[in-house]
């Protein structure tokens, strides 16, 4: 019995004193904020960002010249190494690479689109990580929530059990009475301690994605049911997700880079020209020759046609990717939308039975209970399904929170 009050207490001190020491106490717009400038995998992202737009100006650059010195390094006529003087022999060439066919601006284009698809793929990895972020703050809330319920009902039972203890022994209460609320009592523990497991498990996802080690707790957890009333329509969700999809504008963004690698793997095919000049001291048909010529290859065999051809088929791969991400898009959000609607009608019929009256009957069991005006078994069946109501709601605030962050991940959208 000792031992089952020292657990009772300690649950009591780690929810009323743990949670509340060294706590970040923040709303969803604070939490946001705190996310975007202290995120590392946000931060390793934007590099990439950056790397792809440095690409634009490497591209922009036209090609170095070379330059080639050719010098004596042993006469065996006069036996004088490096004979380069006046009646030595020196070759001095300058070489430079013309790029034609449109080539460069080509190059130009597709590093363009390239670091505009990194973009995107940056704003999908904010998306995705805010809906983590937002649901998982949804989440503690409703978690904290529900822990301070279980805590208090099981200082409660933990205060019963003690005087119903003293009865039992002094032959006033039958003993299966005392090991009824036993059972309670350990069951209650049982489901606080699995529902603290996950509180420390989205406490730790939270902390990850804020690089804090501050316990984190959303200021604000009452649950707004107003804002799913009027619900948007499904064609007119998919429509946003269509045009704002992250998913659907980085394929849309790589098939313009696809198509326009295409255009560069045919221009590709044009030779480029090398143009070069040259001092040639005593090795030429004249002393001091200067010299000047044009190099190019001849395009009889390689055409780039591999190239070529692969680029044709990426363009095809990319764009069976889109439609099937389009078909996978509508489909997700047609389950989303009604499992939301759904759910906010089991929410509103939950709340027709769940509302203040119902914690003021709790109060009463419990004052009734112990005047001993009802009977064991009224009690535990009240206590049972006030539990199960409590676990109920839970779920379906939880989900309709995640349908809901769902739809706006999807729209690409702050719909909720």
């Amino acid at each position: 019995m000792k031992n089952r009050i020292g657990i009772g207490c300690i649950i009591f001190f780690i929810c009323t004193h743990v949670l509340g020491q060294d706590t970040l106490r923040i709303n969803i717009q604070q939490a946001d904020s705190i996310f975007i400038s202290s995120n590392f995998q946000l931060l390793a992202a934007s590099m990439n960002v950056s790397a792809q737009k440095a690409q634009i100006i490497q591209s922009k650059l036209y090609p170095n010249p070379i330059f080639t010195a050719d010098v004596n390094l042993y006469d065996p006529s006069s036996n004088k190494v490096f004979h380069v003087g006046n009646t030595g022999q020196k070759v001095f060439q300058l070489e430079q690479l013309i790029v034609l066919g449109g080539k460069r601006k080509a190059e130009i284009e597709l590093a363009k689109s390239n670091a505009a698809a990194s973009e995107i793929e940056f704003q999908q990895l904010i998306r995705q990580l805010k809906f983590q972020l937002h649901n998982t703050l949804h989440t503690i809330g409703q978690q904290k929530y529900l822990l301070n319920k279980y805590t208090n009902q099981l200082y409660f039972l933990d205060t019963l059990l003690s005087a119903y203890e003293v009865q039992v022994n002094k032959g006033n209460i039958p003993l299966k009475e005392l090991i009824r609320l036993k059972g309670a009592y350990i069951q209650l523990y049982n489901d606080r301690a699995e529902m603290y497991q996950n509180f420390l498990t989205s406490t730790s996802t939270l902390q990850t994605l804020l690089q804090t080690d501050k316990i984190v707790l959303p200021i604000n957890t009452d649950f707004q049911i107003d804002r799913f009333n009027t619900m948007i329509g499904i064609g007119e969700l998919k429509e946003l997700a269509s045009t704002n999809y992250p998913g659907i504008q980085l394929l849309n963004q790589q098939i313009v880079s696809a198509n326009q690698n295409l255009a560069l793997q045919k221009k590709s095919a044009i030779p480029d020209l090398n143009l070069f000049f040259s001092y040639d001291q005593r090795g030429g048909a004249f002393n001091n020759q200067i010299n000047s010529g044009i190099a190019i290859p001849l395009p009889l065999w390689n055409r780039n046609q591999g190239s070529i051809k692969a680029s044709k088929f990426e363009i095809e791969e990319l764009s069976y990717l889109k439609q099937a991400k389009e078909t996978e898009l509508a489909s997700a959000i047609t389950n989303y939308y009604s499992l939301l609607k759904q759910t906010v009608e089991e929410y509103q019929k939950a709340m027709k039975l769940y509302n203040d009256g119902f914690e003021i009957t709790v109060l009463g069991m419990n004052k009734n209970f112990q005047k001993r005006n009802i009977s064991i078994i009224e009690f535990m069946d009240f206590f049972e399904s006030y539990n199960n109501v409590l676990a109920e709601l839970y779920r379906i605030k939880t989900q309709i929170i995640l349908s809901a962050e769902q739809i706006n991940l999807l729209t690409g959208k702050d719909i909720y």
